[in-house]
């Protein structure tokens, strides 16, 4: 890295960091601390809510997922516009007329205690599991990628991190968050009007697309029906509904940032904006790695994106091995990428056969070019049987690295761990304000001063942050990493979500019936997701949420007519 590029990123980075700081210097009570003094405006939360859920796995996985399979991950997010309507009309009056600090306050009056506590503890271990990743996934890229040491790297994410959201809590991460979307929007804008000036000077955008169209990468909808496939538009209306139902509805780290709308209006308001905005920006990532696709198929690409496993090969007895393997990958690049130009040439013309002549052959020649990737991992694990050798995480960080010019790889790196600091500062507030309102002050110190509570939320921030290291120091790199995020949240989100639907739809279910259907509910979801893992049964991920929230309200009717009216005195 550049000078230059070191200057650019840091001083985005700190100047950020500063603004939140700067902001929030007369922050005095744990209203203020907890919920920002509920002055933010409309677009203030908007951009707060896609920050918390734009995590840095969003912008270093999501071009490797279109890379590697198309466009289809976009239908991902279809269910999350139903999901902000039905939250706007139905979940936020409720958040709102009760004035509460988390989401799970409400589940006292309704339930009882043990109810509360058990969600709360739910959010508690899916986001703090969580937290430790969206540390880890960009730290681990990063530091294979410039070479830098991969627990200091960790370290400068958490504890930047760590210091402004203690300092400044709620406002701290709202005001910073709307200048981080600000950076990462353009830096990702810049990216891609970089990548369409960096095609051939033959070959046009409009060729590009073609070309990826016929390669079958801009397939967005998916109508067929099978429970194994990840993204259909089946899994992404029903199982993404009530995936977002849950995590915008009932996950602190979400509803903590419209709580802190200066009125019912706005947080509606901040809700739909994310709903509008949202699924045009992940739309544009996605082409973003689209692009990177299209520049690879006339630039030479690496044979493996991770540089790390490759350089870890050198002076072994694998080396003359992958050595051939590399010269092989080049040959079928130029062998495609003049594949590639007489397809260009027969859409020019219209000529259908030859179209269909130059598919077929490139189809093979794509074949040809995984197997000889395929190879190359199997030296790497054969090297290093702990080795990760799937490498599309790695995808657009290497072209940013690659072919980025000085000045803007630095930005793009302040995008990267702009999004990191951003999603991790929400989900350490909101850890903060849980294990304080929902475990500390209701178990622990119910009559505490209001200084008192401030200094337990710094703490608990610090000490959540803590904890988020120690995660991110032991993990492991999950296959693709924006799935890992997504696939934590499946296993908890359907219980969770299940519990708030029966508390303000089914008034006759009581506690008791709720905290068993709870329980067995979250032993069910975990068993099926590890009979998926291991083979047993083929579901995809998503299909946890619905099946999660459903099996809940089933169970919840059971258990309530076995137990009938009777209650007890902590439900009540």
């Amino acid at each position: 890295m550049s000078a230059l590029d070191w200057i650019v990123m840091l001083g985005t980075l700190f100047g950020i960091v500063g603004y939140g700081v700067w902001k929030t210097r007369d922050t005095t009570n744990v209203q203020d601390y907890l919920l920002g003094k509920r002055e933010l405006k409309w677009w203030t939360i908007g951009l707060s809510i896609m920050a918390t859920q734009a995590s840095a796995i969003t912008f270093l996985s999501t071009p490797g997922q279109a890379y590697e399979e198309g466009m289809g991950f976009a239908q991902f997010y279809f269910g999350l516009p139903i999901a902000m309507v039905i939250l706007s009309v139905f979940f936020l009056p409720i958040y709102y007329n009760l004035k509460v600090y988390t989401a799970y306050e409400y589940l006292e009056g309704r339930f009882g205690k043990p109810v509360r506590m058990f969600t709360a503890s739910l959010f508690l271990v899916s986001r703090g599991l969580a937290a430790g990743l969206t540390i880890f996934a960009p730290a681990i890229i990063l530091s294979s990628i410039l070479g830098w040491n991969l627990a200091l790297t960790n370290l400068f994410i958490g504890l930047v991190v760590i210091i402004y959201t203690v300092a400044g809590g709620t406002t701290a991460v709202s005001q910073t968050q709307q200048q981080q979307m600000i950076v990462i929007l353009s830096g990702m804008f810049i990216a891609g009007v970089i990548l369409v000036f960096s095609l051939p000077q033959d070959v046009s955008f409009v060729d590009a697309l073609s070309v990826a169209g016929k390669m079958e990468k801009l397939e967005v909808v998916d109508f067929s029906f099978n429970l194994n496939d990840k993204y259909t538009i089946w899994t992404g209306i029903l199982g993404g509904t009530f995936l977002f139902l849950s995590y915008f509805g009932t996950d602190q780290s979400q509803v903590q940032r419209y709580l802190s709308g200066r009125s019912l209006t706005e947080s509606r308001l901040g809700l739909l904006f994310n709903g509008i905005l949202k699924v045009p920006m992940q739309f544009s990532v996605l082409f973003v790695g689209i692009l990177v696709f299209m520049f690879y198929q006339f630039t030479m690409p690496p044979v493996h994106f991770n540089k790390a496993n490759v350089d870890n090969l050198e002076g072994t007895s694998y080396e003359t091995t992958y050595q051939e393997l590399d010269q092989q990958h080049t040959v079928i690049f130029e062998n495609k990428k003049e594949a590639i130009n007489t397809l260009i040439g027969a859409i020019h013309s219209e000529d259908e056969a030859a179209i269909n002549t130059s598919k077929a052959n490139i189809n093979q020649l794509v074949k040809d070019e995984s197997a000889v990737r395929n190879e190359v991992k199997n030296l790497i694990v054969k090297q290093n049987p702990d080795a990760e050798t799937k490498d599309t995480d790695y995808v657009f960080i290497s072209f940013v690295m690659g072919y980025m010019p000085v000045g803007l790889v630095g930005l793009l790196l302040a995008v990267i761990f702009s999004a990191a600091m951003s999603s991790t500062a929400s989900e350490l507030n909101a850890l903060a304000t849980t294990t304080t309102i929902d475990i500390y002050k209701r178990n622990f110190k119910k009559d505490g001063s209001d200084k008192h509570y401030l200094n337990a939320s710094r703490l608990f921030t610090a000490g959540w942050g803590v904890i988020a290291l120690f995660f991110a120091m032991t993990a492991q790199l999950f296959d693709n990493l924006i799935e890992a995020v997504n696939i934590i949240g499946s296993l908890f989100y359907g219980a969770i979500l299940g519990i708030f639907l029966v508390a303000f739809i089914f008034k006759n279910i009581k506690g008791r019936a709720v905290l068993w259907a709870g329980l067995f509910t979250e032993i069910a979801v975990i068993s099926i997701f590890a009979l998926s893992k291991y083979g047993y049964i083929k579901l995809a991920f998503l299909w946890l949420n619905p099946i999660g929230c459903l099996l809940l309200i089933g169970l919840a009717f059971i258990f309530q007519s076995m137990i009938g009216e009777e209650e007890t005195e902590d439900e009540v």
